[in-house]
Protein backbone atom coordinates (compact mmCIF):
# COMPACT_ATOMS: atom_id res chain seq x y z
CA UNK A 1 0.00 0.00 0.00
CA UNK A 2 2.78 2.19 1.52
CA UNK A 3 6.56 2.24 -0.20
CA UNK A 4 9.13 4.90 1.04
CA UNK A 5 12.24 4.48 -1.14
CA UNK A 6 15.35 6.04 -0.13
CA UNK A 7 13.89 9.38 1.07
CA UNK A 8 15.79 12.21 1.65
CA UNK A 9 14.93 15.76 3.99
CA UNK A 10 17.44 18.03 4.82
CA UNK A 11 16.95 21.27 6.33
CA UNK A 12 19.25 24.72 6.74
CA UNK A 13 20.10 26.06 9.94
CA UNK A 14 23.19 28.27 11.01
CA UNK A 15 24.98 25.26 12.23
CA UNK A 16 24.81 24.20 8.60
CA UNK A 17 22.60 21.56 7.18
CA UNK A 18 20.94 19.19 8.78
CA UNK A 19 19.98 15.86 7.64
CA UNK A 20 16.13 14.42 9.04
CA UNK A 21 16.28 11.85 6.71
CA UNK A 22 19.13 9.92 5.13
CA UNK A 23 17.88 7.19 2.48
CA UNK A 24 14.69 5.67 4.80
CA UNK A 25 12.83 2.81 3.54
CA UNK A 26 10.04 1.02 4.44
CA UNK A 27 7.04 -0.65 3.02
CA UNK A 28 3.61 -0.90 4.77
CA UNK A 29 0.70 -2.89 3.74
CA UNK A 30 -2.69 -2.19 3.70
CA UNK A 31 -4.95 -2.97 7.04
CA UNK A 32 -1.07 -2.82 9.69
CA UNK A 33 -0.76 -0.50 12.28
CA UNK A 34 2.84 0.87 11.36
CA UNK A 35 5.00 2.10 14.39
CA UNK A 36 7.70 4.33 13.68
CA UNK A 37 9.78 4.49 17.21
CA UNK A 38 12.46 6.95 18.05
CA UNK A 39 14.53 9.72 20.67
CA UNK A 40 13.45 13.53 19.93
CA UNK A 41 15.24 14.00 17.04
CA UNK A 42 15.41 10.78 14.98
CA UNK A 43 13.14 12.36 11.79
CA UNK A 44 10.00 10.28 13.09
CA UNK A 45 8.12 13.76 12.32
CA UNK A 46 10.08 14.72 9.20
CA UNK A 47 9.35 11.25 8.04
CA UNK A 48 5.31 11.58 8.62
CA UNK A 49 5.34 15.25 7.13
CA UNK A 50 6.54 14.09 4.16
CA UNK A 51 4.58 11.14 3.76
CA UNK A 52 1.58 13.55 4.63
CA UNK A 53 2.54 15.95 1.75
CA UNK A 54 2.94 19.06 4.14
CA UNK A 55 6.69 19.02 2.95
CA UNK A 56 8.49 18.57 -0.09
CA UNK A 57 11.01 15.41 0.69
CA UNK A 58 14.49 16.45 -1.13
CA UNK A 59 14.97 13.22 -2.73
CA UNK A 60 13.58 9.62 -3.01
CA UNK A 61 10.13 8.29 -3.69
CA UNK A 62 6.91 8.13 -1.19
CA UNK A 63 4.22 6.23 -3.25
CA UNK A 64 0.66 5.60 -1.73
CA UNK A 65 -1.43 3.03 -4.16
CA UNK A 66 0.90 2.88 -6.91
CA UNK A 67 1.31 7.16 -6.92
CA UNK A 68 4.25 9.04 -6.50
CA UNK A 69 3.19 11.30 -3.69
CA UNK A 70 6.46 13.38 -4.49
CA UNK A 71 5.58 14.27 -8.03
CA UNK A 72 1.91 15.60 -7.48
CA UNK A 73 1.22 19.29 -7.37
CA UNK A 74 -2.43 20.79 -7.44
CA UNK A 75 -5.40 18.90 -7.71
CA UNK A 76 -3.38 15.66 -7.89
CA UNK A 77 -1.99 16.67 -4.51
CA UNK A 78 -5.18 17.71 -3.01
CA UNK A 79 -6.94 14.18 -4.09
CA UNK A 80 -3.69 12.18 -2.25
CA UNK A 81 -4.22 14.13 0.56
CA UNK A 82 -8.06 13.06 0.66
CA UNK A 83 -6.60 9.56 1.22
CA UNK A 84 -4.98 10.66 4.13
CA UNK A 85 -6.15 11.62 7.55
CA UNK A 86 -4.07 13.37 10.65
CA UNK A 87 -4.41 12.69 14.16
CA UNK A 88 -2.29 15.36 16.27
CA UNK A 89 -0.48 14.79 20.09
CA UNK A 90 -2.29 18.36 21.32
CA UNK A 91 -5.60 17.68 19.60
CA UNK A 92 -5.88 20.77 17.05
CA UNK A 93 -9.48 21.06 17.28
CA UNK A 94 -11.40 24.15 16.26
CA UNK A 95 -12.33 25.63 19.57
CA UNK A 96 -15.33 27.94 19.03
CA UNK A 97 -16.60 24.91 17.23
CA UNK A 98 -18.85 21.90 18.57
CA UNK A 99 -18.04 18.65 18.49
CA UNK A 100 -20.30 17.73 15.73
CA UNK A 101 -18.57 20.91 13.40
CA UNK A 102 -15.24 19.73 14.24
CA UNK A 103 -16.13 16.46 12.92
CA UNK A 104 -17.88 17.85 9.60
CA UNK A 105 -15.01 20.29 9.38
CA UNK A 106 -13.37 18.02 6.29
CA UNK A 107 -16.60 16.75 4.85
CA UNK A 108 -17.58 20.70 4.03
CA UNK A 109 -14.37 20.92 2.61
CA UNK A 110 -14.95 18.28 0.42
CA UNK A 111 -18.44 19.39 -0.67
CA UNK A 112 -20.03 16.74 0.33
CA UNK A 113 -23.77 17.26 0.81
CA UNK A 114 -25.29 18.10 3.93
CA UNK A 115 -27.93 14.75 4.34
CA UNK A 116 -23.98 12.76 3.76
CA UNK A 117 -22.40 14.85 6.37
CA UNK A 118 -25.12 14.54 9.19
CA UNK A 119 -24.77 10.48 8.28
CA UNK A 120 -21.02 10.34 8.20
CA UNK A 121 -20.69 12.47 11.93
CA UNK A 122 -23.33 10.62 13.54
CA UNK A 123 -22.05 7.19 12.23
CA UNK A 124 -18.20 8.20 13.50
CA UNK A 125 -19.88 9.77 16.95
CA UNK A 126 -20.92 6.02 17.71
CA UNK A 127 -17.43 5.03 16.32
CA UNK A 128 -15.77 7.04 18.99
CA UNK A 129 -18.11 6.84 21.71
CA UNK A 130 -19.04 10.46 21.81
CA UNK A 131 -22.76 10.06 20.56
CA UNK A 132 -23.78 12.45 23.21
CA UNK A 133 -21.52 15.29 23.00
CA UNK A 134 -22.26 16.25 19.19
CA UNK A 135 -23.48 19.67 20.38
CA UNK A 136 -20.76 20.10 23.25
CA UNK A 137 -17.63 22.27 23.14
CA UNK A 138 -14.23 20.99 23.08
CA UNK A 139 -13.59 23.16 26.08
CA UNK A 140 -15.93 21.18 28.11
CA UNK A 141 -14.14 17.47 27.16
CA UNK A 142 -11.59 15.30 28.70
CA UNK A 143 -8.51 15.00 27.19
CA UNK A 144 -9.56 11.38 25.99
CA UNK A 145 -12.89 12.79 24.64
CA UNK A 146 -10.85 15.50 22.59
CA UNK A 147 -8.29 13.19 20.98
CA UNK A 148 -11.50 11.12 20.33
CA UNK A 149 -13.24 13.94 18.27
CA UNK A 150 -9.30 14.07 16.89
CA UNK A 151 -9.47 10.55 15.68
CA UNK A 152 -13.34 11.00 14.09
CA UNK A 153 -12.34 13.88 12.15
CA UNK A 154 -8.92 12.09 11.18
CA UNK A 155 -11.41 9.47 9.52
CA UNK A 156 -14.12 11.79 8.32
CA UNK A 157 -13.72 10.88 4.15
CA UNK A 158 -13.18 7.86 5.05
CA UNK A 159 -8.95 7.62 3.96
CA UNK A 160 -7.20 4.71 3.34
CA UNK A 161 -4.02 5.75 5.52
CA UNK A 162 -4.53 7.73 8.91
CA UNK A 163 -1.27 8.98 11.07
CA UNK A 164 -1.19 9.70 14.76
CA UNK A 165 1.40 11.64 15.56
CA UNK A 166 2.23 11.07 19.08
CA UNK A 167 -1.11 10.68 19.63
CA UNK A 168 -1.10 9.52 23.31
CA UNK A 169 1.62 11.60 24.45
CA UNK A 170 -0.56 14.21 26.05
CA UNK A 171 -2.84 11.92 28.11
CA UNK A 172 -2.97 10.02 31.33
CA UNK A 173 -2.05 6.29 31.41
CA UNK A 174 -5.57 4.71 31.74
CA UNK A 175 -6.33 7.56 28.77
CA UNK A 176 -3.91 6.57 26.69
CA UNK A 177 -4.92 2.93 27.08
CA UNK A 178 -8.39 3.79 25.79
CA UNK A 179 -7.33 5.73 22.85
CA UNK A 180 -5.12 2.49 21.84
CA UNK A 181 -7.88 0.50 22.54
CA UNK A 182 -10.08 2.54 20.39
CA UNK A 183 -7.71 2.96 17.38
CA UNK A 184 -6.69 -0.63 17.70
CA UNK A 185 -10.50 -1.67 17.31
CA UNK A 186 -11.22 0.93 14.54
CA UNK A 187 -8.46 -0.84 12.44
CA UNK A 188 -10.13 -4.39 13.00
CA UNK A 189 -13.32 -2.43 11.77
CA UNK A 190 -12.10 -1.04 9.04
CA UNK A 191 -9.48 -1.98 8.13
CA UNK A 192 -7.94 1.44 7.86
CA UNK A 193 -3.92 1.83 7.82
CA UNK A 194 -2.34 3.27 10.57
CA UNK A 195 1.06 4.98 10.95
CA UNK A 196 2.05 5.32 14.37
CA UNK A 197 4.59 8.05 15.50
CA UNK A 198 5.55 7.56 19.24
CA UNK A 199 8.78 7.34 21.59
CA UNK A 200 6.82 4.88 24.00
CA UNK A 201 7.63 1.50 23.93
CA UNK A 202 4.38 0.20 25.21
CA UNK A 203 2.20 2.20 22.90
CA UNK A 204 4.10 0.53 20.09
CA UNK A 205 3.76 -3.13 22.03
CA UNK A 206 -0.10 -2.69 22.72
CA UNK A 207 -1.07 -1.35 19.62
CA UNK A 208 1.04 -2.14 16.50
CA UNK A 209 1.78 -4.64 14.18
CA UNK A 210 4.75 -3.86 12.84
CA UNK A 211 7.28 -1.58 13.91
CA UNK A 212 10.39 0.32 12.64
CA UNK A 213 12.89 1.96 14.66
CA UNK A 214 14.77 5.21 14.00
CA UNK A 215 17.83 7.18 14.81
CA UNK A 216 20.07 10.18 13.43
CA UNK A 217 17.18 10.33 10.32
CA UNK A 218 17.75 6.53 9.66
CA UNK A 219 15.26 3.17 10.31
CA UNK A 220 18.01 1.25 11.54
CA UNK A 221 16.13 -1.88 12.46
CA UNK A 222 12.27 -2.79 11.36
CA UNK A 223 10.25 -5.87 11.31
CA UNK A 224 7.04 -7.53 13.55
CA UNK A 225 6.56 -6.48 16.60
CA UNK A 226 7.10 -9.88 17.84
CA UNK A 227 10.24 -10.29 16.21
CA UNK A 228 11.86 -7.17 17.45
CA UNK A 229 10.94 -6.82 20.71
CA UNK A 230 12.32 -10.53 21.29
CA UNK A 231 15.47 -10.88 19.72
CA UNK A 232 16.56 -6.61 18.85
CA UNK A 233 19.68 -6.36 17.10
CA UNK A 234 20.87 -2.36 17.61
CA UNK A 235 21.89 -1.34 20.61
CA UNK A 236 18.97 1.65 20.20
CA UNK A 237 16.07 -1.51 19.91
CA UNK A 238 17.96 -2.91 22.72
CA UNK A 239 17.24 0.03 24.59
CA UNK A 240 14.08 0.33 24.03
CA UNK A 241 12.61 -3.26 23.91
CA UNK A 242 15.18 -4.81 26.30
CA UNK A 243 15.66 -3.40 29.25
CA UNK A 244 17.59 -6.29 31.01
CA UNK A 245 20.80 -6.54 31.84
CA UNK A 246 23.11 -8.26 34.76
CA UNK A 247 24.77 -6.35 37.24
CA UNK A 248 28.62 -7.29 37.71
CA UNK A 249 27.68 -7.61 41.20
CA UNK A 250 25.80 -10.79 40.30
CA UNK A 251 28.42 -12.66 39.23
CA UNK A 252 31.33 -14.88 40.75
CA UNK A 253 34.36 -15.24 38.74
CA UNK A 254 35.09 -18.17 41.25
CA UNK A 255 32.15 -20.07 39.99
CA UNK A 256 33.01 -20.32 35.73
CA UNK A 257 30.44 -23.01 35.75
CA UNK A 258 27.75 -20.31 36.44
CA UNK A 259 26.13 -18.68 33.29
CA UNK A 260 23.22 -16.24 33.27
CA UNK A 261 20.47 -16.37 30.55
CA UNK A 262 17.40 -14.26 28.82
CA UNK A 263 14.61 -16.93 28.02
CA UNK A 264 11.99 -15.73 25.58
CA UNK A 265 8.70 -17.82 25.84
CA UNK A 266 6.39 -16.92 23.13
CA UNK A 267 2.47 -17.74 22.72
CA UNK A 268 1.92 -20.99 23.81
CA UNK A 269 5.36 -21.57 24.93
CA UNK A 270 4.41 -19.01 27.81
CA UNK A 271 1.94 -21.53 29.38
CA UNK A 272 4.45 -24.30 29.50
CA UNK A 273 7.00 -25.47 32.58
CA UNK A 274 9.99 -25.98 30.80
CA UNK A 275 11.89 -24.64 33.77
CA UNK A 276 10.62 -27.63 35.71
CA UNK A 277 11.36 -30.20 33.21
CA UNK A 278 14.91 -28.53 32.75
CA UNK A 279 15.81 -29.17 36.36
CA UNK A 280 14.81 -32.52 36.24
CA UNK A 281 16.00 -33.86 32.91
CA UNK A 282 19.61 -32.40 33.37
CA UNK A 283 22.18 -31.95 35.84
CA UNK A 284 22.04 -28.48 36.78
CA UNK A 285 21.03 -26.29 38.54
CA UNK A 286 18.78 -23.62 38.00
CA UNK A 287 17.29 -20.05 39.82
CA UNK A 288 15.18 -17.26 38.38
CA UNK A 289 16.55 -13.72 38.61
CA UNK A 290 13.87 -12.45 37.56
CA UNK A 291 10.86 -12.29 34.78
CA UNK A 292 7.51 -10.60 33.51
CA UNK A 293 5.18 -11.41 31.49
CA UNK A 294 3.00 -9.63 28.85
CA UNK A 295 0.11 -9.48 26.22
CA UNK A 296 1.88 -7.73 22.99
CA UNK A 297 -0.70 -7.67 20.00
CA UNK A 298 -2.64 -10.35 21.63
CA UNK A 299 0.16 -13.21 22.10
CA UNK A 300 1.57 -13.79 25.29
CA UNK A 301 5.48 -13.24 25.72
CA UNK A 302 7.05 -13.77 28.85
CA UNK A 303 10.80 -12.96 29.75
CA UNK A 304 13.05 -14.80 31.95
CA UNK A 305 16.42 -14.07 33.64
CA UNK A 306 17.93 -17.16 34.70
CA UNK A 307 20.86 -18.49 36.25
CA UNK A 308 22.34 -21.74 35.02
CA UNK A 309 25.38 -23.45 36.87
CA UNK A 310 26.78 -26.96 35.16
CA UNK A 311 29.09 -28.01 32.77
CA UNK A 312 29.58 -26.60 29.99
CA UNK A 313 28.39 -29.62 27.58
CA UNK A 314 25.53 -29.65 29.68
CA UNK A 315 24.31 -25.75 29.52
CA UNK A 316 24.43 -26.40 26.26
CA UNK A 317 22.45 -29.13 25.83
CA UNK A 318 19.98 -27.01 27.83
CA UNK A 319 20.19 -24.46 25.41
CA UNK A 320 19.02 -27.13 22.17
CA UNK A 321 16.31 -28.22 24.87
CA UNK A 322 15.04 -24.00 24.93
CA UNK A 323 15.64 -24.08 21.44
CA UNK A 324 14.30 -27.17 20.04
CA UNK A 325 10.56 -26.24 22.49
CA UNK A 326 10.79 -22.80 20.41
CA UNK A 327 11.98 -20.68 23.53
CA UNK A 328 14.94 -18.06 22.77
CA UNK A 329 17.85 -18.27 25.26
CA UNK A 330 20.28 -15.80 24.66
CA UNK A 331 23.19 -15.23 27.19
CA UNK A 332 22.97 -11.54 28.81
CA UNK A 333 25.62 -9.42 28.84
CA UNK A 334 26.62 -7.84 32.61
CA UNK A 335 26.37 -4.19 33.54
CA UNK A 336 28.76 -1.81 35.85
CA UNK A 337 25.31 1.02 35.80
Amino acid sequence: MLQVKNLCKSYTTKQGPLHALKNVCVEVNRGEIFGFIGLSGAGKTSLVRCIAALEKADAGEIILDGIDITRQKGRGLRDIRKKMGLVFQHFNLLMNSTVYENIAFPLRIAKRPRNQIDARVKELLDLVGLSDKSDTYPATLSGGQKQRVGIARALATQPELVICDEATSALDPDTTKQILALIKSIGTQTGVTFLVITHEMDVIKELCTHVAVMEDGEIIEQGPVLEVLTAPVTPTAQRFFSKEYVDAAWLDESLPKRRIFKAVFIGEAARKSFIHDVIRQFEIELSILSGNIENVGGTMVGSLIIEITGKECIIEQVQQFFDENGVGLSPLETSSD
